[in-house]
């Protein structure tokens, strides 16, 4: 593929970049649950788990997990407290157990989105979980369509160039009058 037709792929990403910003800008309630910079975090997770339908499931799942278990950390520290300051450590100590262990189901098993996704919950937390989660869920499953929606973007157009690629050129005509 030459610079000239690929430079459509960095071209199509980037507009779909730019409609992910134009949503942040606003528009209506959508705008209260969304979070840009979650969408961007889980459009490239959508690519470290491997750029199929089933990879977009993973993340959503890792993302839920995360939240839920950082709803775990939450209350576990609560019912800790009389550790003080040991709280929220001996908390993590106990909740990442089972986060781990969930590399052994397959739908649970994209750990790293565990942990992006506990990241999120607990940057976007400000005391209601509910919240909290459809912001981090709603910003992932926008990011994760996004990834969906670039891949069939580029799978159709490097086809399309490799297709005409292949085609043989059409025979040179003859101009000299006869």
């Amino acid at each position: 593929m030459t610079f000239k037709q690929f430079i459509i792929i960095p071209i199509g990403i980037a507009i779909l970049a730019f409609i992910l910003m134009l949503a942040d800008m606003g528009f209506g309630s959508f705008t209260k649950y969304f979070v840009v910079w979650v969408a961007f975090q889980a459009w490239a997770m959508y690519f470290m788990a491997g750029c199929k339908l089933e990879s977009g499931v993973k993340v959503m799942a890792g993302y839920l997990g995360g939240a839920l278990a950082s709803v775990a950390i939450f209350e576990l520290g609560g019912v800790l407290g009389f550790l003080g300051q040991m709280a929220i450590p001996v908390a993590v100590l106990i909740v990442v157990v089972p986060v781990i262990s969930a590399e052994r189901v397959p739908v649970f098993n994209f750990v790293p989105a565990w942990f992006v996704g506990a990241g999120v919950f607990f940057a976007l937390h400000a005391g209601n979980y509910v919240e909290t989660g459809t912001k981090s869920l709603l910003s992932c499953f926008v990011g994760v369509l996004f990834g969906i929606v670039t891949v069939i973007f580029r799978t159709r157009y490097e086809a399309s160039v490799a297709s005409a690629s292949a085609e043989p050129a059409p025979a040179a005509q003859n101009t000299n009058a006869e």
